[in-house]
C-alpha cells in the first residue's frame, strides 16, 4: 500500500492537479472564450481535493472501505471536470488537433479514474475476480499514455508556436500524431484488458514510438518557423526532453523484440515507466510552468495595465537564468533516478529520489515567486 500512496501522490496530487489548471486556462486561451461554468470549476477542484486527501488516507491505513468512499469523490472530481471541459469545448466549435487532443485526454482521464474505481471495488468484494491485473494494466495504461500524453502533445501545438512566435509552419503532422497516439492507448488497453499477450502489447508500444517520432519532427517543424530565436530555457528543455523520449522509445521497440520477455519484467518496466512519466510527462510539465505561470499571472496582473509606466514585463517575473539552472539540476536527478531503478540498490534510490524531491520542491518555490511580482 506504501507503493500505491506515493505513486498516487505524484500521479494524481502533483501531475493531475497541475494539469486539471493548466487545462483550465489554457482552454480558455486557445478557445477565447471563458470556461463553462467557474463555479462548477471550485466545486471540482474541492471535491477531488477531499477526495485525494481521503484516498492517500486510506493507502496509509489499508481499509478498502476507506479507499471506496473517497476514491468515487476523486471519481466525481474527474467527472465534474471532464463535464465543464467538455461543455466549454463544444460551445466553442472548435474542432482541431488540439481542442481534439485535449479532449480525447479528458475521456481517458475518465476511463483511468473508472478502472481505478472498478479495481477498488474488486478488492472489497472480488467481484471481477481475475481480471484485477488486467484492470490495473489498462488503468495505468490510459493515464499515463492517453491521458498525460494527449494532452501535452496537444497543448504543445499551441505553446511551442507562442513562445517561438512559430508562424505559417505545416500542422499535418498534428493529426498523424493524434491518430498514431490514440490507436496506441487503445490497442494497448485491449491488449490488458483481454490479457492477449507480448505481440499485441508490443505493436501498442510500436504505435507510441512512431507517434513519438512523428511529435518531434513537428516540433522541429515548428522550431523550423520561429521568428524567436530563444523562446526561454524551460521551452527548450521540454524540446530536448521530448528529443530523449524518442530514443528511449525506439531504444525500447529495439530491445523488446528482442527479448520479449521484458515486456513482463518488472524491473525494466519500472525503469521504462520512470523514463515515460519522471523524465516526460513531470519534466515537461516543470519545464512548461516556468512560461505558463508566469503568463498567466502576467495577464491576470497587468493584462489592463499594459504599457503604462512602472509595468513591469512579462520576462521581468521570472529569471531565465534560475530556470536554467533548475531544470538542468533536475534533469540530472531524473536521470540519476533512472541509473538507480535497475540497479536495485535501495540506498541509491533513495538518496536519487530525495535529492530529486528537493530539487522539485526548490524549483516549484522559485515559480511561486512569480505571484509575488
Amino acid at each position: 500500500m506504501e507503493g500505491w500512496f506515493h505513486a498516487h501522490l505524484f500521479i494524481l496530487g502533483w501531475a493531475t492537479m497541475l494539469a486539471m489548471g493548466a487545462v483550465y486556462q489554457l482552454t480558455h486561451v486557445i478557445l477565447q472564450r471563458n470556461i463553462a461554468s467557474k463555479t462548477l470549476g471550485y466545486i471540482q477542484y474541492a471535491i477531488f481535493t477531499v477526495g485525494l486527501i481521503g484516498l492517500l488516507y486510506g493507502f496509509i491505513r489499508a481499509e478498502f472501505q476507506i479507499l471506496a468512499i473517497f476514491a468515487s469523490l476523486a471519481l466525481i472530481g474527474i467527472l465534474l471536470f471532464a463535464a465543464n471541459i467538455i461543455i466549454t469545448m463544444w460551445k466553442a466549435g472548435r474542432w482541431d488537433a488540439i481542442t481534439i487532443s485535449a479532449l480525447c485526454a479528458v475521456l481517458y482521464l475518465v476511463l483511468t479514474g473508472l478502472s481505478g474505481l472498478a479495481m477498488g471495488v474488486n478488492f472489497a468484494t472480488g467481484i471481477f475476480g481475475h481480471i484485477h491485473q488486467q484492470l490495473f494494466g489498462a488503468h495505468i495504461w490510459m493515464g499515463f499514455i492517453g491521458w498525460f500524453g494527449l494532452l501535452i502533445t496537444g497543448f504543445s501545438y499551441k505553446m511551442l508556436p507562442m513562445f517561438y512566435l512559430a508562424h505559417d509552419y505545416p500542422v499535418k503532422l498534428q493529426m498523424v500524431v493524434l491518430i498514431l497516439w490514440n490507436a496506441a492507448v487503445l490497442v494497448g488497453a485491449v491488449a490488458f484488458l483481454s490479457g492477449a499477450g507480448s505481440g499485441m502489447l508490443w505493436f501498442a508500444l510500436a504505435l507510441l514510438a512512431a507517434a513519438v517520432i512523428v511529435y518531434n519532427v513537428h516540433l522541429m517543424q515548428i522550431k523550423k518557423h520561429r521568428h524567436k530565436k530563444n523562446p526561454g530555457n524551460g521551452i527548450r528543455w521540454s524540446v530536448i526532453s521530448s528529443q530523449a523520449l524518442a530514443v528511449a522509445a525506439v531504444a525500447t521497440i529495439v530491445m523488446t523484440a528482442l527479448v520479449p520477455s521484458l515486456l513482463h519484467d518488472a524491473e525494466a518496466i519500472v525503469t521504462a515507466g520512470w523514463m515515460y512519466l519522471g523524465c516526460w510527462v513531470s519534466f515537461t510539465i516543470l519545464s512548461y510552468a516556468s512560461k505558463i505561470v508566469p503568463f498567466l499571472w502576467w495577464t491576470y496582473r497587468y493584462g489592463s495595465l499594459a504599457g503604462k509606466p512602472g509595468t513591469p514585463l512579462m520576462a521581468n517575473l521570472l529569471s531565465d537564468r534560475y530556470v536554467q539552472l533548475g531544470l538542468s539540476i533536475l534533469a540530472v536527478m531524473s536521470l540519476l533516478v533512472l541509473i538507480a531503478i535497475p540497479s536495485s540498490s535501495a540506498t541509491f534510490i533513495a538518496l536519487a529520489g530525495s535529492a530529486l524531491a528537493v530539487g522539485s520542491v526548490l524549483y516549484m518555490v522559485l515559480i511561486g515567486f512569480v505571484f509575488l511580482r
